[in-house]
């Protein structure tokens, strides 16, 4: 399931670096944690993008001037979900960075139907590679339409769909097809006006800091059907409980797929 949560932004003009992940993966670390249910302080089976909201650009990063900011938190597990919620619920204010926000309600995206091939774009950058400390192969550059770059996310989702306990031997037997096939066009075209689709990213595990490659590009996934659904609700590649590898449906209309979710919180008037 894949939820988003709307804050009120009380500072309008204020800023977050370009690549902010860090900061939400921090904060939703911390209301794991001051929840007291352990058994969620460590779960890896969830994703976020960034914040949404309307943003002007400058040298400090992404200024908001909406007045509302929209964070997508998305997992399989509901009870996750319900217990996160929760606790981003219990606060009144929160800063994010430099934004001062307040949760006020949250929608859910209606499920899409997923088949064995999808095109899919990210919302937040795939990282093929595990991050190593003072190590620069996490940093490598690998062109997306090789079967290197496409073997180490199978890999990866393999790794995490194993480390779930719902899969036997027989799944895994049948999720030996995959493939991920980037959008050629797109990439021709970013090459054409010197653009980037692979940047350098810094994560932090443990207070240490690293440093990865990741990579956003839209491609077709041939896969079977639990993979595609278990990417596009807990994210793809490493790191994607710290907001890296984010999926949607490739064309969605965002504006038509959801619907009102039961944790709402009413504002306070004077």
């Amino acid at each position: 399931m894949r939820i988003r949560v709307i804050f009120k932004l009380h500072n309008r003009g204020a800023y977050l670096p370009f690549h902010h992940q860090h900061i939400l993966a921090q904060f939703i670390k911390g209301v794991l944690v001051k929840g007291g249910n352990e058994d969620f302080f460590n779960y890896e089976y969830y994703n976020f993008s960034g914040l949404k909201g309307q943003t002007k650009i400058s040298r400090s990063g992404l200024h908001f001037y909406s007045n509302l900011v929209t964070l997508v938190v998305s997992s399989a597990n509901q009870e996750f979900i319900d217990y996160l919620l929760e606790q981003i619920f219990d606060f009144e204010k929160i800063d994010l960075g430099n934004l001062q926000v307040s949760p006020l309600f949250t929608e859910i995206e209606k499920p899409v139907k997923l088949e064995d091939e999808t095109k899919f774009i990210c919302i937040s950058p795939l990282v093929p590679f595990k991050a190593r400390f003072n190590d620069d192969q996490s940093k490598r550059f690998l062109q997306p339409d090789t079967d290197e770059f496409s073997d180490l996310l199978y890999e990866s989702t393999i790794q995490r769909m194993e480390k779930t306990g719902q899969f036997d031997h027989a799944d895994f037997e049948r999720f030996k097809k995959f493939q991920v096939v980037p959008d050629q066009a797109y990439l021709n075209r970013m090459k054409e006006n010197d653009k980037k689709f692979a940047r350098i990213y810094s994560l932090f595990d443990n207070d240490v800091k690293y440093e990865v490659r990741g990579y956003t590009l839209p491609f077709k996934l041939y896969a079977e059907k639990e993979v595609q659904e278990f990417l596009f609700h807990c994210g793809m590649g490493n790191y994607t409980y710290k907001g890296f590898g984010m999926l949607d449906i490739a064309n969605a209309d965002p504006t038509s797929r959801t619907e009102k979710y039961h944790f709402v919180k009413e504002e306070v008037t004077a």
